[in-house]
């Protein structure tokens, strides 16, 4: 009987990883670049991850874990905007750090990558269809539509990834973190109107 993959060894691997990769490209990432780079052998890949686009999805979804945090907190606290623009921020904020920045970064690539491989790829998709769920969810719980909670989300994460991509290409966080405050600010002015409506 084959012997089972230790499901703690899995997670450091990826913690490991991801640290090898902070100042590296997913194109540069393949089993045997990494064995060599973190000291050991291509088989313990290849047992934990089977395949590399396996592996590109790991690291891509332990990039993106903050989805979860911010969905449980909307879920134990549904229908307030409050929770809702605390989640945002609370997003924005771990943008911000150095080596989530580079996290980012790792994220644009996969998208990039699945854009031209989109066969052999979900990963970048998945997590955007995980961001729309979470949004839609929310705005569904303040009253919004259905229609409105998913063109409003849509409109706010397209905002949000653009934002991201001027603080990782640019690295100016002032500058994005302004136009991410203002971005907030209309988009709660808008919500606001829809949530009037909807009890009106």
């Amino acid at each position: 009987m084959p012997r089972q993959p230790d499901p703690l060894r899995k997670p450091q691997l990826i913690a490991d990883i991801l640290d090898y990769l902070q100042d590296k490209s997913l194109a540069s990432v393949s089993f045997r670049t990494i064995a060599q780079a973190l000291g050991f052998s291509t088989y313990t890949l290849v047992y934990h991850f089977g395949t590399r686009a396996n592996l590109l999805s790991e690291i891509v979804a332990a990039a993106s874990t903050r989805a979860t945090g911010i969905e449980e907190t909307l879920q134990q606290n549904p229908g307030t905007l409050d929770v809702y623009f605390d989640g945002l921020f609370m997003s924005w904020a771990w943008t911000l750090e150095p080596r989530n920045r580079q996290l980012q970064r790792l994220e644009f690539e996969a998208a990039l990558i699945e854009a031209v491989e989109p066969h052999q790829h979900t990963f970048s998709r998945a997590l955007y269809e995980t961001w729309q769920r979470i949004g839609q969810n929310a705005l569904r719980s303040l009253g919004l539509s259905e229609a409105d909670a998913a063109l409003e989300t849509r409109l706010n994460i397209n905002t949000f990834y653009g934002i991201q991509y001027d603080f990782i290409l640019n690295n100016k966080a002032a500058a994005a973190t302004a136009a991410f405050e203002l971005a907030m600010e209309r988009h709660r002015a808008r919500l606001e109107e829809l949530v009037e409506a909807s009890i009106a």
